[in-house]
This record gives structure tokens, sequence and C-alpha cells, in this order.
């Protein structure tokens, strides 16, 4: 394996990685850098994640890879194969699912959002919008980044952590640099607009329009993101994705 991604920085030596809390935390940094890299497209359907190879990539012991790939399992973005695991397919049946049910998890979080929202958090929410609608639109990275902000923000703000967490267990499709480099910037401007209803009703903390709006939003970009990833013929399966434009 190439080291294509770096281990999200730690005070303790590799030594240290089994030990107490140093230990959790390494193996919780190894669980995040994967997984980033899978939602994030970095890592593609299929592609293989053996333990030892990824503990050299990450200069750790195995034991934190180990429990890390366990973690992955448990959330289906990886799968057992003979020599290891792999990054797991999601079918277009699956993604369409997990549209409908994200549609309903997140609309529900922009209402609570809108009521439980700080100001802070509200203001949180139009600077990553306006520095969004700033960007240039070929800027991939920075078009997920934003992306992945601003839904964040709202969900945290919804102040349920059993509701945060089914979002997150639901995003098995998402939007990702792979997908962003498909999107036109007709659509990238629609995204927007979405994302400025979304906000209003935020800044008027109205519960219902917020709610409306953001599953609309969600099931609008989902419609977009199957023709471009499951075309009529030879349609593929992709990588579990993150940070939709919906």
């Amino acid at each position: 394996m190439q080291k294509r991604f770096t281990l999200a920085a730690s005070d303790q030596p590799p030594g240290d990685a089994e030990k107490g809390v140093l230990g959790r935390r390494r193996s919780g940094d190894v669980y995040e850098t994967l997984r980033n890299a899978i939602l994030s497209g970095e890592m593609r359907p299929n592609e293989p994640l053996i333990e030892a190879d990824i503990a050299a990539a990450l200069a750790v012991s195995r034991t934190p890879v180990r429990e890390a790939l366990q973690r992955l399992a448990v959330e289906q973005l990886i799968v057992p194969r003979r020599r290891g695991w792999a990054v797991r397919e999601i079918t277009a049946v699956e993604a369409s699912e997990n549209s409908e049910v994200r549609a309903a998890l997140e609309g529900y979080a922009a209402r609570l959002a809108a009521e439980r929202a700080t100001d802070d958090e509200i203001a949180a929410v139009a600077a990553v919008h306006a520095r969004r609608i700033a960007s240039d639109p070929a800027d991939d990275r920075t078009r997920v980044e934003t992306n992945r902000e601003f839904h964040g923000i709202i969900v945290n703000a919804a102040r349920n952590e059993k509701l945060r967490d089914a979002i997150l267990r639901s995003g098995r499709f998402y939007f990702n640099g792979s997908v962003a480099r498909m999107t036109s910037p007709a659509e990238f401007r629609l995204s927007n607009e979405d994302h400025e209803t979304i906000l209003q009703a935020l800044l008027a903390r109205d519960g219902d329009r917020a709610e409306q709006a953001m599953r609309k939003h969600i099931m609008r970009t989902f419609h977009i993101f199957r023709e471009l990833s499951y075309p009529a013929h030879g349609a593929p399966s992709l990588a579990p994705l993150h940070g939709s434009e919906g």
C-alpha cells in the first residue's frame, strides 16, 4: 500500500499504541484516517486493505489497525476478503434506500437545528455557505469540505446524539471528490441555492421550512447523483461516500 494518507497527529510514540488511553487514542486515529480515506473516495470500491501494509504506511503497530478495521466492518464500510479486507461496494438500490432514510433523518435534524441552534452556530453555517459560494466550482476539495461542514454544523446543532449517529450510519451514499468532478457548474449552483434556502429557514427559526428544504435538497441531489453514478447499462457499484451536495 502506498502511503497516500497521514495518521492524525498524536503525541505518543508508536510503541505505546497498545497501552491504555494512549492505545485507544492511536486506534481512534487509525480508524478516522481510514474512514476518511474511504468516505472521501480516496480509496475506491474493492480496494484491498491489508493490515500489515496499513500499519507500515501509518507507522503504527498492527493492533490499532486491526481494531480500526473491525470498527469499519461494523459500519459496513469494508468487507472481508481472502487476504484481509476490501472497501465495500454500494449498489444502486442500497444508495436509493439510504438517501430516503437520510432525507427523513436530516430533514428532522434541520427542524431541530432551527429551534435549538445558537446564534453562533447559525452564523457558522452562514460563513461556510459564503465560503462555498465564493469558491471556484472546479475546486473539488473545497466543494466537498464546505458541503461537509454545512451539513455537519446543522446536524450537530440539532442537539441529539442518537439522531446524529443514525444520520452517519445512513450515509452510505454521499458526495466526494470523484463525484464532484462529474457534476456540472449548473448543478453546483442549484446545490448552493438549496443551501441558501436552508440557511434562510434557520435564520428565521422556521422548523417546518428547514425540514422541507433539507428533504428536498437531499432527494434532488440524489437523483443527480444516481444519473451520474448508475447509468442505465453497466451501472457501477460505488464506495461509501461522504459529504454529499445533498
